[in-house]
């Protein structure tokens, strides 16, 4: 028989599971980079455990590595990770989290745990996607993030890897289809990428992806169109995945 009751969940479950593993290997890049920068194995380590957003932990790296101080380098972390917390703000309700999980449900927030979420056509196939990202990334950049630092003397230049392309590949890859089919959302993909290439010869690494955010913000302000009811779906989605 097929196992189509159970197919939103399970493709949320590989979805997220794929693209964890594909984008945590870059933390072979950061591994190496933060050491060469001067930071020791045991502060790169660290910064992945609790931090943990690749683009912040990135940014303070270079920081480090051009001369600045460590203080400047942490503004500029916290700076680009402060989208988290409007992707918070939009998850909340999604995964509705509750007592300690929230501050778990929390840290598990990054640019490709919400991007799996809300690719998901209802909340129980949202939360497992979220899951299945947050687990399968935060295992896989740590330990990639400990290899990198404990090989960074003979790994060489982490771009030789190429792994700086894994990631938006993996997002084309998953956010393609409602690119070809919804005009609302290649209208904010283009508006993004205007405000990204304008603001990227002005600022600096990582903070024009913040502001290409401000696309998105305008589309979430403008009229919805009312969505198809579909008691079916509803229900299924509301039992697991199984129908009612």
């Amino acid at each position: 028989m097929a196992d189509t009751p159970l197919r939103p969940q399970a493709r949320a479950t590989r979805d997220g599971l794929a693209l964890g593993l594909a984008v945590g290997t870059s933390g072979l890049a950061f591994g190496a980079a933060a050491v060469t920068s001067g930071l020791s194995v045991a502060q790169t380590c660290v910064l992945s455990l609790f931090a943990y957003t690749g683009a912040s932990q990135f940014a303070l790296a270079a920081v480090v590595a051009g001369g600045g101080s460590l203080l400047a380098g942490t503004a500029g972390a916290v700076l680009l990770g402060s989208r988290n917390g409007l992707y918070g703000l939009r998850l909340a309700g999604l995964l509705r989290p509750r007592g300690i999980t929230r501050l778990l449900a929390a840290h598990g927030i990054t640019d490709e745990s919400t991007a799996v979420a809300l690719a998901q056509p209802g909340p129980a196939s949202a939360r497992a996607g979220f899951r299945a990202t947050f687990a399968s990334l935060y295992l896989t950049w740590n330990a990639a993030t400990l290899a990198g630092a404990l090989g960074a003397g003979r790994i060489g230049s982490p771009d030789s890897f190429g792994l700086d392309v894994v990631g938006p590949a993996a997002f084309l890859a998953l956010l393609w289809p409602r690119l070809a089919s919804g005009r609302a959302e290649r209208g904010v993909a283009l508006a993004g990428a205007v405000i990204a290439v304008a603001a990227t010869p002005f600022c600096p690494p990582g903070l024009p992806v913040v502001l290409a955010a401000a696309a998105a913000l305008g589309a979430a302000l403008l009229p919805q169109p009312a969505a198809a009811h579909d008691p079916a779906a509803e229900a299924a989605e509301a039992h697991g995945g199984r129908p009612a």
